[in-house]
This record gives structure tokens, sequence and C-alpha cells, in this order.
């Protein structure tokens, strides 16, 4: 379980919450029917007793009779939980309902108040507990009076078995509640975090390069955070801009320097003095190579967020120009790119990448060039391939290193390589190189493809 999930982290606190309310409610509901269910029992008792004291009767020979019987038919049924019973304290006579069979409820010999009703809770019949509601009536007679402790009973057993059989139907109801709060519980979280998915879209969006900013209609609480990621974003921009100015100028800075230095050691040669004419053009070759470098990665840094790029036009306007550079007239270029690709990279960015990587090809090929693509879900793969001498499988690794040169006397500052490897890497693409097994060389890109345009694929 991922606790790192806040929709889950409410779930969960949620589901502990409604377990112990409705866990609690139940608890209670059923304390609260048995007692209402007690409170009837004492009801119905009571009831019972005013009948008995209504029908109680003395015989010519003074013995305790009953005018009428009770209407229950549980008072004639032997053990039924129903039971009536008639003591008088001088003579002990006894006087009990049908149901009561043989055995007897041993009433408490305490004083009770005339006319006042005693609760107990006793063992009846066969030691079963039974609820009583007793009281003692006093009848004057002629004969002098006459003091009955009259009691009707229930088994404690009704009380029990009704809060069972409520039990036993409520918690199956609570159960089925707490799933439809769970549900709700689940949906709501879903809501209140949809701003938050909004956000993402937004981000997405401003990372994609659809947006420079957050944008939507979002709630009063998350709109703070909103404010101040898009002042972060306007404070990064800004930032950026100034650092690529201040490497612009730098670079500008020193240009004039640099060809001045490259004279310098012209005219040194031009005297005879070669070794220090050569020092001289080395310095400066690698003064230019790292301020090139330093330019390239300070324009990646301060890039736009990736756009959906269409590849071919890209190729085909390269191609073009190769076309019309010294050694690129006389090649063989192939483009097999299909219209409908497109990478998310930069139009400039993707440029540059290619642009490097096409002109080393047409340094080094003999006679062919071939550009292809294939969607690799969820990349797009471009190869560049050429069918030049290749390089030494020891400095395969060495050259997408910043100044590797593996001919001094072809031209260039051994930057191209580093510079694409840079710009598939901002893309979060690579680049890989390899030699050909039939000859030549080998340089592999890819970069994150458009789903769109990989369905259609």
């Amino acid at each position: 379980m991922n606790l790192r999930s806040l929709r889950l982290r409410l779930f969960v606190a949620a589901t502990i919450a409604f377990a112990a309310a409705l866990l609690l409610c139940g608890v209670l509901l059923t304390q609260l029917f048995e007692r209402h269910v007690t409170r009837h029992c004492d009801a119905e008792l009571q009831s019972y007793l005013r009948q008995l004291v209504s029908a109680v009767e003395f015989g010519p020979d003074g013995k305790v009779v009953l005018a009428r019987q009770l209407q229950d038919p549980r008072f004639d049924e032997p053990l039924s939980g129903l039971y009536w019973q008639i003591e008088e304290d001088k003579t002990g006579l006894i006087l009990s309902s049908r149901s009561l069979w043989d055995t007897h409820i041993p009433l408490p010999k305490d004083v009770v108040p005339a006319g006042q009703i005693d609760h107990h809770v006793l063992p009846g019949p066969q030691g079963a507990p039974v609820r009583v509601q007793e009281r003692v009536i006093i009848f004057d007679l002629p004969s002098g009076s006459r003091t009955l402790r009259i009691a009707a009973a229930m088994s404690q057993s009704e009380i029990t078995d009704a809060s069972r059989a409520f039990a036993a139907d409520l918690w199956p109801a609570i159960f089925l509640l707490g799933l439809v709060l769970l549900a709700a519980t689940w949906f709501y979280i879903g809501v209140g975090l949809k701003p938050l998915e909004t956000i993402r879209r937004s981000l997405s969006a401003v990372r994609a390069g659809a947006s420079r900013r957050l944008e939507g209609d979002f709630p009063t609480e998350v709109v703070p955070l909103v404010e101040e990621a898009n002042a972060l974003l306007a404070a990064q921009d800004e930032s950026l801009a100034r650092a690529r100015a201040r490497a612009a100028d730098l670079a500008h800075g020193l240009k004039t320097p640099l060809a001045v230095l490259q004279s310098d050691a012209e005219r040194l040669r031009a005297r005879g003095q070669d070794d220090i004419a050569e020092d001289m053009g080395q310095l400066a070759g690698q003064m230019r190579r790292h301020v090139e470098r330093e330019l390239a990665r300070a324009r990646l840094r301060g890039a736009a967020p990736s756009q959906a790029t269409p590849l071919l036009p890209v190729v085909e306007r390269l191609v073009g120009s190769l076309r019309r550079s010294p050694r690129g007239e006389a090649l063989n270029w192939i483009v097999d790119v299909a219209p409908h690709l497109t990478v998310a990279a930069d139009t400039e960015d993707l440029t540059e990448l290619l642009g490097n990587l096409l002109d080393n090809a047409r340094k080094w090929a003999r006679g062919e060039i071939r550009i292809t693509a294939e969607p690799v879900d969820p990349l797009l793969r471009i190869h560049v391939l050429d069918d030049g001498p290749g390089v030494p499988d020891a400095a395969l690794v060495l050259l997408p290193e910043r100044g590797t040169r593996l001919d001094e006397t072809m031209p260039g500052t051994g930057l191209g390589l580093a510079i694409a490897r840079d710009i598939a890497a901002a893309c979060h693409g690579s680049l890989q190189v390899a030699n050909r097994p039939g000859g030549g060389f080998s340089a592999v890109i890819e970069l994150p493809a458009q789903a769109r345009q990989l369905r259609h694929a």
C-alpha cells in the first residue's frame, strides 16, 4: 500500500473514522433497542399486574381466587416464558399460572410499600432468569386485612432474543451503509483533488511548450499556489534570459580577441616562428571551442519547453542546404522519413542536433548518406548513416566528448557530436554512435515522440 498517495491517505483515514463511528453507532443502537424492549416488557408486565389485582377475589372460606383468567394464552402454556404468581405473607398461600407448572418464583422477602411496583431479575423455571414486576396489595375484609404479593414475570430471553434479532438485521445494514459512505468518500476525494490534476495538466502543458504559465479555473484555496508557481516560472524565464544574454555578450566580446590571436599566429608562422604560432593557434582554437560549447549549453538551458515538431521538413531543409556545400553535391542523399512523424523537441534544437550529425556525415561519407526514422513507442528513433571509413572501435567512446577530433586535417572544432549529445539529453533523449557492420558510420538518436503521431504510424 503506497501511503505516499494523498488520495489513499484520505481514503484510509476516512475508512478508519467511518468504521469507528459505525461500530459505535451499532453498539449504541443495539443498547437503545434493548432498553426500548425492556421498557415495553415492563409496561406489559404492569398491565398484567393491573389485570391480576382487579381479578383477585376472596371466597366464602377466605380462599384467594381469580374472578377471571388473563387473556394471554401463554399463561396456560407450560414454561412459555410468561408467568404470574400470588403469595400471602401470613399463610404463604401460593396461586400461580399454569405456565409455571410445578415451580414457583422465589420472591425476595424485602419490605415493599403497599401499592408500589418493585422490579427484580430472579431465577425462574429451569433456572432461567425472569424479569419480575411485583406489587403488594392490602385488602380490607370484614374478617381483617389480607396482604397479597402479586407478581407478573417474563423470561429475560424474550429481551435477549429480540436484541439479537435486531442486531442480526442491524449489522448488515450498517456494513452496507459503510460501503455506500466509502464509495461516496472516494468520489468526494476525487472531486476535492481534481484541482491538483488540473495543475498537473497545466504543468504538463508548460513543459510541452503549449503554455508559458499555469492556466485554468482554480479553487480559492489553490489560487495562491498557482500564483506562486507562475511567479517562479516568470522569474526563471527572466533569469535564463539574462544568463543567455550574458553568455552571448561574453562570446561576442571574445570573438575579436580570438580572431586577433589567430591573425598573430599566422604572421608568426609567416616569419618562420612555427612553434610559437602553433602554440598560439592551439590556444585560440581551444578557447573558441570552449566558447562555442558554453554558448550551446547556455542556449539549451534557456530553451523553451519541447514542442511537437514535424521531422521531415527539418530534415529536408538541412539536406537541401548541405547539398550545396563542398562535397555535399557529390553525395547521394536518401531520406526515408514518413511525413506524419513528429518529435517533442524545439525546432531550433532539432535543427542543430540533426545539422551537426548530417554535417559530420557529409565530411566522411564516400558516396551515400541515408536518413531514416521509425516510431518505437514512446520514442522516435532517427538513423543517420554514411558509407565512410568509420572510426576505430577504441575511439567510439571518445567521439561524443567535447573537442574530440580524429582527423586534424578536416575543418571543425570537434564539438559537433558533443553538442548533439547535449541537445538530445536536454530533450529527454539519447545519442548513440557505432560503426556499421558493412562499413560506414551510424548515429542513432532517440527522442520522445508525440503519442498522437505514434498512433497513426
